[in-house]
């Protein structure tokens, strides 16, 4: 075998490792939205409650995910790999076993340890291993694992509930990450260049503390209203600790995180495209599942089969959209990618209880080629103005900012459609009929979609201004 086929095989290898146990461990992210009305009625907990198993996941990561670049600067990439693929299966043998609320929150905290430590090594490993003319392509693959996942989550879901009970779930999760595990401890290879800077005490609290505050804050929103007093404290601590946090970053020669990233335009670009995209995808797996179950009336099964073929679509156009980017670059994909996000949204803003099938599919499926065409050319572009010595920054900082766009996303989303529920019902003479309940739920679900549309619409404004950088080599 020649050198360059054994190079090649080598890195197949390595990203087979990564795309199995991302794919798993971004697949958790949404795997149990279908399930959040059984959970609801077996554990006896509200909406606002139930939300926290996907939330607390949310807020795991937001706190361990910036971690992640100096992890990545002290220790090997395998050893890496294997650890959060440990935890990883540790949560879901948990979730598999669980019988109460509490326990399955255990199992979904210990899912993202394991997640958080996986998300931000590959997409480091990604840019240190691929030549720049092929990281567009490369991306588009760490890419579809990434956002493809969460998509088709709901459908598998959907369809293991329907077939045997939500415990498989985790079960799938359980099998799945063994084979990863297995195939990472003879495939996975140190590619990371170990530096060990110094650990800096203060900086890793005000991290903790400060994304942990604001996700936990935003997380609050929709069980405790937005004039609560804890989330207004737990808000108030985490912007005063990240802005301690940044200050310090600035003043150290070698920054736990190092914000000078965000000196680079096109990344600061890049971050806030993937940002507002994790907001949309986010909320919208968490309504239209509610809106097909709990207004429609339809099994979770069938809820799933309606946004597979989104999900379907998803995954064929990531490495499509990849290749494109390598010859086009961002902006002739991005920009377009905003314009179809902000028109299917406005007509998800205005489903009621007899649209059809074919136009909630038509329009998922819609909404999926907008986000691919949006996330994968902006993460790629912004990260490729970096120089290579920042490639852990820059995920750190990407991954991080997912995790609280994601909580922010499902909270503001929640709320929302919280409050259109009690308007609507504030209207109505007969409360107690079940048909004005489900009015009631569109009504509030249409409102969350419009909330979804103004982020898009922010979107768009933002992405005028992306443009293709020259690549740090």
């Amino acid at each position: 075998m020649k050198k360059s086929e054994a190079n090649s095989l080598k890195i197949g290898l390595i990203m087979a490792s990564f795309m199995l146990a991302a794919f798993i461990g971004t697949f958790n992210e949404t795997a149990l939205n279908v399930a959040l009305s059984t959970l609801m009625q077996e554990f006896s907990v509200s909406e606002s409650k139930i939300q926290w198993l996907t939330t607390g996941y949310l807020l795991t990561q937001g706190v361990l995910v910036p971690l992640s670049g100096l992890l990545i600067k002290w220790f090997p990439t395998r050893k890496l790999f294997l650890t959060s693929v440990s935890f990883s299966i540790i949560g879901a043998f948990i979730g598999a076993m669980s019988g109460t609320f509490e326990v399955l929150m255990v199992a979904r905290l210990f899912q993202a340890i394991g997640t958080a430590l996986l998300l931000p090594l590959m997409f480091n490993t990604v840019l240190i291993i691929f030549p720049a003319e092929k990281r567009g392509s490369a991306m588009g693959l760490a890419t579809l694992v990434f956002t493809a996942a969460p998509a088709v989550g709901p459908t598998v879901s959907g369809l293991l509930i329907a077939k045997l009970s939500w415990h498989w779930i985790f079960w799938l999760s359980f099998i799945f990450l063994l084979i990863a595990l297995v195939f990472g401890f003879i495939y996975m290879q140190n590619v990371s260049k170990i530096t060990k800077p110094r650990i800096d005490l203060f900086s890793l609290f005000m991290s903790t503390l400060g994304f942990g505050g604001i996700v936990f804050g935003f997380s609050s929103i929709g069980e405790y209203g937005w004039d609560s007093l804890r989330v207004i404290t737990s808000m108030s601590i985490g912007i005063i600790a990240l802005a301690l946090f940044v200050i310090r970053q600035l003043t150290m020669k070698k920054p736990l995180m190092n914000v000078r990233a965000f000196k680079q335009p096109m990344f600061v670009v890049g971050t806030l495209l993937v940002f507002i995209c994790k907001m949309i995808i986010l909320s919208s797996m968490l309504l239209l599942p509610m809106y097909l179950i709990r207004v429609l009336g339809m099994s979770a099964l069938s809820a799933g089969i309606i946004l597979l073929p989104g999900g379907l679509v998803f995954a064929l156009l990531s490495p499509v959209v990849g290749r494109l980017f390598d010859k086009f670059g961002p902006k002739w994909l991005a920009i377009p990618g905003l314009v179809i996000a902000v028109v299917v949204l406005w007509f998800f803003s205005n489903i009621t209880t007899t649209s059809t099938i074919a136009l909630i599919v038509t329009l998922h499926c819609c909404l999926m080629i907008g986000i691919v065409m949006i996330w994968m050319p902006s993460q790629t572009n912004g990260l490729n103005q970096l120089p290579p010595e920042m490639y852990p920054d820059g995920t750190a900082i990407m991954n991080t900012l997912l995790q609280v766009a994601g909580a922010i996303g499902m909270a503001v989303a929640v709320s929302v459609m919280t409050a259109g529920v009690t308007k609507f019902m504030k209207g109505v003479a007969t409360p107690s009929d079940p048909h004005n309940n489900a009015l009631a739920l569109n009504a509030g679900i249409q409102d969350a979609f419009v909330f979804a549309l103004s982020v898009a619409v922010l979107g768009l404004i933002i992405g005028v201004f992306i443009k293709r950088v020259k690549i740090s080599k």
